[in-house]
């Protein structure tokens, strides 16, 4: 089986009310598709990075996302990833501004997994910043991990 890193804004994407924004509750529609065979497809993991933001805000809402998770496997932020996500800000893969974002791909590329899962267009799918992502991550001698949305990899399951 594959392996997914699940960042924090799919996670948010799959619990609570369907979101008035039509843009935004089409994500959630297919994020939750995703989600009721992502486990069944392939090895799902997240970090206390993830942990972390999901515990964050209205407290229901953050039971609701902790509860969500509570099954998938925890993966570690090594000193490995921490250097990683330095190196991604350093070399301007992911603003300086944003270092919890490049900790969610540092996580991911340090643990060889294979793929991110995002809603998060402006700093981890970024079209402008994904060949510095890479480089980067290759740099610091990783491979770097696909970055994709939920839906990429839904509409992607039927070919293999």
């Amino acid at each position: 089986m594959d392996t997914v890193y699940v960042e924090t804004t799919v996670v948010g994407n799959i619990v609570g009310r369907v979101h008035p924004d039509p843009k935004i509750a089409a994500w959630q529609l297919v994020t939750r598709q995703w989600w009721s065979s992502a486990p069944d497809r392939y090895h799902l993991f997240i970090s206390q990075l993830t942990l972390d933001e999901c515990a964050d805000g209205d407290p229901d809402a953050s039971k609701e996302r902790l509860g969500l998770v509570k099954d998938v496997h925890l993966i570690e932020v090594s000193n490995e990833a921490e250097k990683l996500a330095e190196l991604l800000v350093n070399r301007q893969a992911v603003p300086a501004s944003e270092p919890r974002d490049a900790l969610h791909i540092a996580i991911a590329a340090a643990n060889g997994v294979q793929f991110i899962v995002t809603w998060n267009f402006k700093h981890i799918l970024n079209p402008h910043l994904q060949t510095k992502i890479a480089n980067a991550c290759r740099e610091g001698g990783f491979s770097p991990p696909v970055i994709c949305t939920p839906q990429q990899l839904l509409e992607s399951e039927d070919d293999f």
